[in-house]
């Protein structure tokens, strides 16, 4: 098992406990990394070199592409938990003092 995926099994292990969800997270055998919660099994593996993203979630067959580990979390927990309402950060430069 690489590293990274080593990682990304631990990562999960702990997002489940603090979202307070009962699940499993287990390797595949075939570098990637399974979710297994809420009556739904989620793939989550690293993406082929070359292209523009870093990794593919595999949700009840259909897969989607993640730019970061941010976007993992973000679509498992939005599938393990509907009602989950996502929060986006926007970063803006302003001057420090208003003018």
């Amino acid at each position: 098992m690489s590293r990274s995926l080593g990682h990304l099994r631990e990562l999960m292990t702990q997002s489940l406990l603090a979202w307070r969800l009962t699940g499993e997270v287990c390797d595949t055998g075939d570098g990637a990394v399974l979710v297994s919660c809420e009556n739904l099994d989620i793939g989550i593996e690293q993406a082929p070199p070359g292209v523009p993203f870093r990794w593919v979630v595999t949700i009840d067959g259909r897969r989607r592409t993640a730019i970061s580990l941010i976007a993992v979390l973000r679509q498992v927990r939005t599938a393990l938990d509907p009602g989950y309402a996502t929060m986006r950060v926007r970063v803006a430069t302003v001057p420090l003092v208003p003018t």
